[in-house]
């Protein structure tokens, strides 16, 4: 029933076009530029001003238009992450930024339950890039941005929004191969002192993969190196369904009342295959297996919020108070079977099950107050936040002959988390000259954190405070050039997967555990920017230096012959710098380039369970390169490739991965496009890992589908047609009315969020 109503949904979405849609500056399949963004007065409120060619600047962050992107209504969030400079998605959905895996994301400048732990990934892949206005980066957060999460850079997804009169709608459907698909309608009406804007996706889509392992561990009593491998396939598309609303109503001209809901559910299903091979140090085989399983779940992740909005009597001065609250449940049930043709020592029984459980619920409760002072600009602000976090695993043996479960206590563990932080900070941004701007802040942040091992019955608790300070500040060369400074210390404190000490089993060869003596990161980020124009293109080039201490690194040792764990430590340190550029432009009138690099070096230190400690260097280049090429009025070609460079992991690295997608756009009216991407056009994607330590040698390589082709419609209804640059866009129902973006302000999320 679950699958036919995904079915049926995604034929007769176009059917739906009435339903409401937020307005697009898209006229056919040409985006509508607007003019020439100036940098902001640095005394003004920030606020997010994008085009559709360039990135724009604010004092603490770069905001990158992704609507521009030829594939966005076919992809997903982790596509159009995929586009932003430095970022890196991989098909698991894993981010990284300027090579770091550390790194917050927030929706509308707030964190939620489904982009938290292992719910990330699925969340990015099932969330429609359609719905996403632009992406902030912000490499080194100011005082308003908590440490949840992560603490280390933020990137902040700004949703669609629409607040003009009247009514419009988008429709996509798409179809892939081996029987993907894809389908949304999402929409808005604002009238009179009302508006409502809401969609819904779903989606049936998923990346099969293939993996390798070969692995040499080394035997104490002999030193000599024992080999293992391991071969893998994993299969399963997945459905998901995604909801969102939001209503808006406008008490007076300078008060507004917002109410936003969502849910995203998904599909947890997997078949896969593993054959382990065991080696001793003479080169017999002393295993040898097939180890099968058979996956079934479901996530389930909602969020409600509520804000009010207040407008005060001195320009600029403004009031937002704004509570969030999201959840995210993830379920499964795993199958496990073994075939033995050489059965190890100590082999495990033929048949198991495991069944998991994990949540994660953040009640987040903010407010903002800004106002001019003394020729600037100050702001403060407030957060209470508290995130609750549970693992629960249950695993069973299961009896040959009698098929009777008993339950494995080594493999069973419940575990939770409580972390409740309360913030303050203010900022103050003013102009110092005609041509400095500064803006500095501190944020004070107290955490309370509970940690309850229920299986093993121990229970510890910590709190502490924490003072962090950021600085920001810009030098206008001239009209077209200026250059950018910012300083922030930020912390990083460790998640409930870090912390639970109990063993979690993964597969044969491989289990996992936290550690709960984990001290928080503490960072230290510069930057230094110049912006510029070259030969009319719109150009940046960025200095930085990360320095981390106590840096949390994966520590893998040997538990037993074959069985590695893979664990968290805090290491001695490490740090990373590197040069970042991007050009951006019309070369011709009908050809766009969006490209941009980062040359970077990274320095990290660990140990492995010999004792011995190193440090280890990389060096790595990393960069993307977008055209656009409009042949005519109705076709447009966009070429994207994406280079990855040497990832420092722990005791290991992640080798370098390049991809090339292309998409291809034709309007057939102004209000029909047909759409085509094709996503890895080489089948070049792979995941490769690579450990050489005195213990341990390991080379670990996961590919996957490759080649991925979509073909599907996008139909709008107003916000097309021939409207020029500030004429009132097309569109359906009454006319007149103030809508929800009258002077009460935007609803909840309004342009680049608000963190307190």
């Amino acid at each position: 029933m679950h699958k036919l109503f995904f079915h049926c949904l995604a034929g007769s979405s176009l059917l739906v076009a009435s339903a409401a849609v937020q307005a697009q500056t898209v006229t056919g399949d040409t985006v509508v530029k607007p003019a020439p963004a100036k940098a902001p007065a640095v005394d003004a409120p920030p606020s997010v001003s994008v085009t559709a060619e360039r990135p724009t600047g604010r004092i603490d962050r770069q905001v990158y238009d992704v609507k521009s992107d030829v594939g966005s209504s076919n992809g997903t969030a982790a596509d159009a992450l995929n586009n932003v400079p430095s970022v890196a998605v991989d098909p698991d959905g894993s981010v990284s930024l300027r090579g770091s895996s550390n790194v917050q994301i927030l929706i509308d400048g707030k964190p939620s339950a489904m982009l938290q732990g292992d719910a990330r990934g699925a969340t990015l892949n099932a969330m429609a890039a359609d719905d996403i206005e632009s992406v902030e980066v912000i490499n080194n957060p100011g005082a308003q941005f908590g440490n949840e999460a992560g603490g280390g850079p933020i990137l902040n997804l700004v949703m669609r929004r629409n607040r003009k009169p009247g009514g419009f709608a988008t429709v996509n459907a798409n179809a892939g191969i081996a029987g993907r698909y894809n389908s949304s309608v999402s929409g808005s009406y604002n009238e009179g002192p009302w508006g409502y804007q809401g969609g819904i996706n779903v989606r049936h889509d998923g990346r099969n993969s293939v993996g390798e392992v070969s692995r040499e561990r080394l035997e104490r009593g002999t030193g000599a190196f024992a080999p293992s491998s391991q071969s893998s396939t994993n299969n399963g598309l997945n459905d998901s369904l995604g909801l969102h609303g939001t209503v808006n109503y406008n008490l007076n001209t300078n008060d507004t009342l917002a109410a936003s809901v969502s849910y995203n559910g998904r599909s947890n299903d997997q078949r896969s295959l593993d054959r382990y091979l065991n080696g001793d140090t003479t080169g017999s085989t002393v295993g040898d297996y097939v180890r099968s399983t058979v996956r079934n779940g479901d996530s389930r992740n909602t969020s409600w919020g509520a804000r009010y909005d207040h407008k005060g009597e001195l320009p600029g001065e403004t009031l937002k108070i704004d509570l969030r609250v999201s959840s995210s449940t993830n379920e499964s049930d795993s199958d496990y079977a073994n075939t033995y043709a050489v059965a190890p020592d100590h082999a495990y029984n033929s048949r198991a099950r495991q069944h998991s459980e994990t949540g994660n619920r953040i009640v987040d409760f903010s407010g903002d107050y800004e106002r001019p002072l003394a020729g600037g600009t100050a702001k403060l602000g407030y957060k209470v936040a508290d995130n609750q976090s549970s693992f629960d695993t249950l695993y069973t043996d299961i009896n040959r002959a009698s098929l009777a479960e008993t339950v494995n206590p080594m493999r069973s563990n419940r575990f939770e988390l409580d972390e409740r932080t309360i913030a303050l900070y203010g900022s103050y941004q003013m102009r110092l000259s005609e041509r400095w701007g500064a803006l500095a802040g501190l944020r004070a942040e107290y955490t309370d954190l509970n940690v309850r091992q229920i299986t093993g019955g121990v229970e510890a608790s910590n709190n502490y405070v924490n003072y962090i300070p950021s600085l920001f500040a810009t030098y206008k060369v001239s009209d077209e050039s200026n250059v950018r400074f910012s300083y922030a210390h930020r912390l990083r404190r460790p998640s409930a997967g870090d912390l639970n000490p109990y063993v979690i089993y993964r597969d044969e060869f491989n289990v996992s555990a936290g550690n709960p003596k984990l001290k928080p990161t503490q960072t230290d980020s510069f930057e230094i920017g110049y912006e510029t124009k070259i030969a009319g293109l719109e150009s940046s080039l960025r200095a930085y230096h990360r320095r981390d201490t106590d840096a949390i690194v994966d520590y893998r040792y040997f538990i037993s012959d074959n069985v590695l764990l893979t664990t968290r430590e805090n290491g001695a340190g490490s740090h990373s710098s590197g040069l970042e550029f991007s050009v951006s432009g019309k070369l011709t009138p009908s050809l766009t380039l969006n490209t941009s690099g980062n040359l970077a070096r990274s320095q990290q230190s660990s140990s492995d369970d010999l004792g011995n400690r190193s440090t280890r260097t990389a060096n790595a280049l990393s960069g993307r390169a977008r055209l656009n090429y409009q042949f005519d009025a109705a076709n447009q070609l966009q070429l994207a490739l994406q280079m990855q460079g040497k990832m420092l992991s722990g005791q290991g690295y992640r080798s370098p991965n390049n991809t090339l997608n292309v998409s291809w756009r034709h309007t057939v009216t102004p209000q029909l496009s047909l759409v085509m991407n094709v996503t890895d056009v080489f089948s070049s994607n792979k995941m490769e890992t690579v450990i050489n330590s005195a213990s341990l040698r390991e080379t670990s390589t996961r590919r996957f589908d490759g080649r991925m082709i979509y073909v599907g419609l996008s139909y709008r209804l107003g916000g097309v047609g021939s409207a020029k640059e500030g004429e009132r866009e097309p569109r359906f129902g009454p006319q007149g009315g103030r809508g929800s973006g009258g002077p009460g302000g935007p609803g909840p999320g309004g342009p680049g969020g608000e963190a307190g």
